[in-house]
């Protein structure tokens, strides 16, 4: 089974006839501030342009169910605009490697659009994934990326920041004209400006790692009454630990502000300029995660939306990162097995890669899907590390995010997975394989038994089994703990590669239990390891005993017997007789068996627990005390 995609095919879906070099726009949205707070504004813009390939026209995206096209100028001599698409027609036949400019004179209507907010003296905008051709006409895709120019014409009392460095700001009357300009190319979903009347704004300054007098601006914006003391305190040791992990901060200013309620999400990794939902200033691991994507998101742009992880999974795991290094590793383990725990509560069973996503855009749920593309990819971030080791998985990250091939442009799934191998030395693309182009994660069923053959040596015999139906077989390298009775234990690492696979120890003193994956290096999976306690001819019967300790806090252990070689089935359902997990599903030899089940995935509550084998059932109920 094939699930990986082919560089060039997704290279293929970023390349384009010609290539925007920057949009110079000039808006004038002074009326939205004012009550009823319109959200129609005038503006025209300049699009500059380099031709790929011949041609005598351009189409840009120009949605006209918000935006109202006047006329076109300079090359561009007329126009037609459909549904979605701006058809300009120019002035001749331009050759590939001309530079054109296309000036568009248009308004953008009064309605609701979900990209232009205008309320109660807030006015900013929000164009994830293509809502930029809702404001103003572009090449809406997140692999062209431009240089951007923007002036804006407000009331005096504004306050407005926006994409880049303020290059100037200018006051006629009662009228402020701000001019923010963006010296690196920028993705066009990645552009925004946020303003409000009576906005204030804390600024102080960061200083690069790599050269002491050298700066930038850091402006954090917030409505009167809001505490931002965290993200005071914060910015500068999180853009330090940030810098020292993946490369300088690569922009010419940090910029965050907090907007209305009108704002759809908890944050937007606008390049230079985050936007953060009311109040977000107190909320450490979102500032965290939006300001992580200045690398992973902003300074490398995922190519084409099948890429999406590479930006959002990397945000999420960069948040968890922060964690550790603010908290300790036990706070970072203990938040990345949640995040892993709401993935296989909520998994949708599509892969992290969704190829026909570079084609056709999804609708915003898929495409930022907490479950698959935030946690999962983010657990998939952490299992690298563990297969990969500290140091050579650091030095990945730092590989990748200061690759020129990359930084101020984008990157495709195949080009993170090239660099992963590049630097390890080793082929990785099995690793993604499984992890990012299939679905859904291994389901372990594993069974051991403690032998004494004799002569002092007694004997471990583990069978790891994969039972998953519904994706590829997972190749994983496994840490196993075995106790003994003298209360030492020893941790044996194994590379599960086919299946099943049989591993074997002998040991010169008793073993009591082993424990599979104790450390749970591999965050994505379902797992339940039995073991044979007794083997016993004269169990004529099946039985299903009560579950000890019950109630129970972390684990409890359920026993059963098996009469004779037949399958197993043991599953966990709640109340309303929804099944929840299923600890045990496959074949058994006779005997007395148990497996122990925690509160990992299962909430404070009461549950019922079932034995199936052949035409036998049983159920008996177990509690989860908090």
């Amino acid at each position: 089974m094939a699930f990986s995609m082919p560089v060039d095919t997704a290279h293929y879906y970023m390349k384009h006839s010609y290539d925007v070099q920057k949009y110079k726009l000039d808006l004038d949205i002074y009326e939205s501030f004012l009550s009823p707070y319109p959200k129609s504004f005038k503006a025209k813009e300049i699009i500059t342009f380099k031709v790929d390939s011949t041609l005598n026209s351009i189409k840009l995206n120009a949605a006209d169910s918000s935006l109202l096209i006047d006329s076109v100028g300079m090359a561009g001599v007329s126009f037609t605009q459909t549904s979605d698409t701006l058809k300009i027609n120019l002035d001749r036949t331009y050759q590939p490697g001309e530079i054109v400019d296309v000036k568009v004179f248009y308004r953008h209507r009064n309605k609701s659009d979900y990209a232009y907010y205008a309320s109660m003296g807030f006015v900013f905008t929000d164009f994830p994934p293509e809502g930029a051709r809702k404001v103003f006409p572009c090449w809406d895709r997140p692999s062209d990326k431009a240089l951007t120019d923007i002036k804006v014409k407000v009331p005096i009392s504004v306050r407005l920041g926006s994409t880049g460095r303020l290059a100037d700001s200018t006051i006629i009357a009662d009228t402020i004209y701000y001019h923010w300009v963006s010296d690196d190319p920028v993705s066009t979903y990645l552009v925004t400006i946020s303003s409000k009347t009576d906005y204030l704004i804390y600024k102080t300054w960061w200083t690069h790692l790599n050269d002491p007098n050298d700066s930038i601006p850091v402006n954090l914006y917030y409505k009167p009454g809001e505490i931002i003391t965290t993200t005071q305190n914060l910015i500068k040791p999180l853009t330090d630990f940030f810098s020292e992990k993946f490369g300088d901060y690569p922009f010419e200013k940090i910029g965050f502000a907090t907007l209305s309620n009108a704002f759809p999400w908890g944050g937007m990794e606008n390049q230079t300029m985050v936007n953060l939902m009311l109040n977000g200033y107190s909320n450490e691991d979102l500032v965290a995660h939006e300001h992580s994507h200045q690398w992973f998101g902003d300074l490398i742009t995922c190519g084409t939306w099948a890429d999406i992880w590479l930006n959002e999974s990397f945000g999420t795991y960069c948040q968890k990162l922060w964690t550790e290094n603010a908290y300790g590793y036990n706070s970072y383990k203990s938040q990345m097995n949640l995040i892993a725990n709401i993935y296989l509560g909520s998994n949708p069973g599509w892969p992290i890669y969704n190829p026909e996503w570079a084609i056709q855009t999804p609708p915003p749920g898929q495409l930022y899907n907490t479950a698959v593309i935030y946690n999962k990819g983010a657990c998939v971030l952490y299992q690298l590390r563990y297969v990969l080791g500290d140091s050579t998985f650091f030095n990945v990250m730092n590989a990748y995010a200061t690759d020129t091939t990359f930084m101020f442009k984008n990157a495709v799934t195949e080009d993170f997975i090239s660099k992963v191998s590049q630097v390890s030395g080793q082929d990785m693309q099995w690793f993604f394989d499984q992890w990012v182009y299939a679905p859904n994660h291994p389901v372990y069923s594993n069974s051991y038994f403690i032998d004494y053959p004799g002569s002092g040596y007694w004997q471990v015999s583990l069978t790891i089994e994969q039972v998953q139906t519904n994706t590829v077989f997972f190749t994983m390298p496994v840490e196993v703990e075995i106790s003994f009775n003298d209360a030492s234990d020893t941790i044996v690492k194994v590379f599960n590669n086919t299946n099943p696979q049989l591993f074997q120890w002998n040991f010169s003193k008793q073993p009591v239990s082993l424990s599979f994956d104790p450390s749970r290096n591999i965050l994505l999976k379902q797992a339940a390891t039995i073991v044979g306690v007794e083997k016993n001819d004269h169990i004529t019967g099946y039985k299903l005993y009560p579950n000890e300790p019950n109630p129970f806090k972390d684990f409890t252990t359920i026993q059963y017997n098996i009469p004779r070689e037949s399958n197993v089935k043991i599953s966990i359902f709640d109340t309303q007789g929804k099944e929840l997990l299923v600890p045990v599903n496959r074949k058994h030899q006779s005997g007395k068996y148990k497996v122990d089940v925690t509160n990992e995935f299962l909430p404070p509550g009461i549950y019922i627990y079932k034995l199936e084998s052949g035409k036998f059932t049983e159920s008996r109920k177990m509690i989860i005390i908090k």
